[in-house]
């Protein structure tokens, strides 16, 4: 029983850690990954509605020869840039930049892919009047209609319905020490214990399950992508360059695809998420065994 209670402590421990290394500033972010794995950026701008949100970063650009869709979150590196981009929190417009990219994505034929870095959508006042959850749930519906190759990459954090809106793809790659949850351990806390204590808050990072291993074992992400010693923030380039091998394979792969296929193969991919944890023995040789 004391080395159960010691084993499950470490892994709060580690849930936690690995959330703090998510949220390090100094990770490459979306503009990073693009700058050093595409060229020729163009940045799209505005919703067409109401303004431009700095906090997602969209356009075109070209992956090796192959001209692709780019969408993804941008929290900034310093205070200035933080404050600038509200954090990596999106407002509506946001969103409906990203759903902008998705149409022309489909209507050009380009694969599209997502860069997912953020606590989760902005939750104040003047989002919802604009329609936080309906631009959400316009990107979820977009993304899952879809005909082309489609792959997210969780590069930092990754939280709530903020996160998902740029999720929905046929392959979702995680870095290594990235984090993937339904909510911020903070938040957690507080509804289930109402007070984010440090204790609290690493206790709750242990019981959502957002590292990498476990989202991989529950099917959630389909491949964890190594950082460098230290961590992506201790060698940038080289975290770029090892995002960059992985999401040319997957790609490859997806190109192999028809329209339909494609469409058809990421709804049953999110159709089957969790099931073998869920109902064992329910899906034959879907996920590693013990």
């Amino acid at each position: 029983m004391a080395a159960g209670a010691k084993r499950s402590a470490q892994s709060t421990g580690d849930a936690w850690e690995r959330v703090k290394l998510a949220r390090d500033p100094a990770r490459p972010q979306t503009l990073d990954y693009i700058n050093g794995l595409c060229q020729g950026f163009f940045e799209l701008h505005g919703d067409r509605c109401f303004r431009d949100d700095p906090a997602i970063v969209a356009g075109l650009g070209y992956f090796g020869r192959q001209p692709v869709a780019l969408v993804g979150h941008q929290r900034g590196h310093s205070t200035a840039e933080r404050l600038k981009r509200n954090f990596g929190r999106p407002h509506p417009e946001g969103y409906r930049k990203a759903a902008r990219l998705f149409e022309l994505a489909e209507r050009f034929g380009l694969p599209v892919i997502t860069f997912i870095d953020t606590q989760g959508a902005e939750p104040g006042v003047g989002a919802e009047e604009r329609g936080q959850a309906e631009a959400i749930a316009r990107c979820l519906v977009l993304m899952a209609r879809l005909e082309v190759p489609v792959v997210s990459c969780v590069v930092g954090e990754g939280g709530s319905g903020g996160a998902l809106a740029l999720g929905v793809a046929n392959a979702i790659l995680m870095l290594e020490n990235a984090c993937y949850s339904v909510i911020t351990p903070e938040g957690c806390a507080a509804i289930l214990w109402r007070e984010s204590t440090p204790e609290n808050v690493a206790r709750a990072a242990g019981m959502l399950g957002l590292c990498a291993p476990e989202l991989l074992r529950l099917a959630v992400v389909d491949e964890i992508v190594p950082e460098p010693g230290g961590g992506a923030q201790a060698d940038p380039e080289a975290a770029v360059r090892l995002l960059g091998v992985v999401l040319r394979r997957h790609l490859a792969r997806l190109a192999r695809l028809g329209p339909q296929k494609l469409r058809r193969a990421r709804q049953r991919k999110f159709a089957a998420m969790g099931v073998p944890f869920l109902l064992p023995g329910a899906v034959a040789n879907s996920g590693p065994s013990g």
